[in-house]
């Protein structure tokens, strides 16, 4: 796998801080059980709430926002906050890549309607270079012949890759 044309979307980034084995596997293209039920729960969830608002907008194939509002803030919906520093260095990233890619400084803000939650994220110094670091790390993983081995964690119980780690 060529370094160079390694392109780290915020799913990545997202899975970066949860599972090496998981960035590995999907930055390879393979793809997670799709019945998965939390994967279809998250699914669902973006398509009941912020019915109003412009969802999942791609930008350059490489990010994909869930809500941009007319107040110049970018959003992420999430089902839960179980992972909640996960969901914030994702939106920080999507934050990151506008600024750098399309000279644009917006706010970010994490939605967990579920729990009624909302959390802002604003790009700060310590971010990027927090970003920069794991964009690093994220190909030095992705570069490996085969994925990192895989480690028990709380996450492995509703995982949509689990029966490739443990079967």
């Amino acid at each position: 796998m060529n370094i160079d044309e390694i392109k780290i979307n915020g799913t990545l980034i997202w899975y970066y801080y949860i599972c090496k084995r998981e960035v590995w596997l999907i930055g390879h293209g393979i793809e997670a059980d799709q019945e998965n039920e939390f994967l279809v729960l998250g699914k669902h969830i973006h398509e009941i709430f912020y019915k109003k608002e412009k969802k999942e907008i791609m930008i350059d194939n490489t990010i994909k926002i869930d809500i941009i509002s007319h107040k110049k803030v970018v959003g992420e919906i999430k089902k839960s906050s179980k992972f909640l520093q996960s969901a914030k260095m994702q939106i920080a990233f999507y934050l990151y890549y506008l600024k750098k890619e399309k000279n644009l400084y917006l706010s970010g803000e994490l939605l967990i309607p579920e729990e009624r939650k909302k959390e802002m994220v604003t790009l700060t110094s310590e971010l990027e270079k927090e970003l920069e670091n794991t964009i690093k790390n994220i190909k030095v993983i992705l570069r490996q012949p085969k994925p990192p081995k895989p480690e028990k964690i709380p996450y492995c119980k509703t995982c949509a890759y689990k029966e490739m780690c443990w079967s």
